[in-house]
């Protein structure tokens, strides 16, 4: 059974950072693109950043350029989502999602086409 698990949310203070984790079983993430994407509460859910197969290709939105990093290691089958400098308006539930492509270095924003997601991590920043 395909599954993936975010883990890493909390609370922070502004200016804080967090690290997530989205770690894969059933399957490997070798041939996957992964994005993570965020909805905050009243909103719709917001592509943040991806990374393509290979690693070799990342995008990220506007709102968190500069300060999110993705990466990912396909020995532990996990991708990451470096967040720091966060805001007040970072606060939302994070997910990720696995999308298999045969273009390593593709990756998407648009949450079309990616078929497996994990249950979501809450991430609040708040004083």
């Amino acid at each position: 059974q395909l599954q993936l698990v975010e883990s890493g949310g909390g609370l922070v203070q502004p200016g804080g950072s967090l690290r997530l984790s989205c770690a894969a079983s059933g399957f490997t993430l070798d041939y996957f693109t992964i994005g993570w994407f965020r909805q905050a509460p009243g909103k719709g859910r917001e592509g943040v950043s991806c990374i393509s197969s290979s690693g070799g290709t990342t995008k990220y939105a506007d709102s968190v350029k500069g300060r999110f990093t993705i990466s990912r290691d396909n020995a532990k089958n996990t991708v990451y989502l470096q967040m720091n400098s966060l805001k007040p308006e970072d606060t939302a539930v994070y997910y990720c999602a696995a999308r298999w492509t045969s273009v390593q270095a593709m990756c998407f924003m648009t949450s079309l086409g990616f078929g497996s997601w994990g249950q979501g991590t809450q991430v609040t920043v708040s004083s």
